[in-house]
């Protein structure tokens, strides 16, 4: 009995060595396993979240350079809108100047249309004047001894003859023209007569040429006699 007991607890001591041995082989292996799947594992995960990792450099990468692009825009636009303002300043003023100098044009067609309507009615009051003047020509001349002449400056001379009783053929003479306001101006007078202003007026006054060239033959006429 005792033998067999010595034999049991060898037998058990050779189990127990034996199980040990091949559990903590076992064990080694599933561990050396777990450690190399963990391993692979954990380079797999390095490997993916590094790509990923670098795949987020890069966006963050291409999102600052779309920021940069859309600060340069956003400059470029603010720029272009400060010209655009400037531009559209520069187009006001240039449309104010434009209005401004079409109403002086305007303005000064006004004044030039209006001077030369007044122009136009001083040449028909003179030209009728002159036409006056070209009628009564050869009835003075003929009636009167009456001679006229355009001289220089367009100027009207008259000569009277038949004044001086003692000398008919000695010349008395009145000088005129039309002035710019479309008046009557006497310039010179031979001999000189105290009254010539006077008539001068008169005929401004009453548009009466004949009756201003006979005044003029009365007072040569009683100049003669002094």
């Amino acid at each position: 009995a005792e033998d067999e007991v010595t034999l049991f607890e060898r037998d058990m001591k050779e189990f127990w060595i034996q199980f040990k041995i091949s559990y903590g082989t076992e064990q080694n292996n599933q561990t050396s396993a777990l450690r190399d799947l963990c391993k692979e594992t954990i380079e797999a995960l390095s490997e993916k979240w590094s790509k990923k990792l670098k795949e987020e450099d890069l966006m963050i990468d291409k999102i600052q350079e779309y920021n940069n692009e859309i600060l340069h825009q956003s400059k470029y636009v603010a720029e272009k809108e400060e010209q655009l303002t400037e531009i559209i300043s520069m187009l006001n003023e240039e449309e104010e100047q434009q209005k401004n100098l079409t109403d002086s044009i305007q303005k000064l067609k006004e004044e030039v249309m209006k001077k030369m309507e007044i122009k136009s009615s001083k040449n028909k009051a003179a030209k009728e004047k002159v036409e006056q003047v070209s009628k009564i020509k050869t009835l003075f001349k003929e009636n009167l001894g009456l001679e006229m002449r355009r001289i220089q400056d367009e100027q009207l001379q008259f000569i009277f003859r038949h004044i001086n009783h003692k000398d008919p053929d000695k010349p008395y003479m009145c000088t005129l023209f039309i002035n710019e306001q479309g008046d009557y101006e006497v310039t010179s007078c031979t001999p000189p007569l105290d009254c010539i202003a006077e008539l001068q007026v008169k005929l401004r006054e009453t548009n009466n040429f004949s009756a201003f060239v006979a005044n003029i033959r009365k007072a040569f006429t009683a100049l003669s006699y002094k």
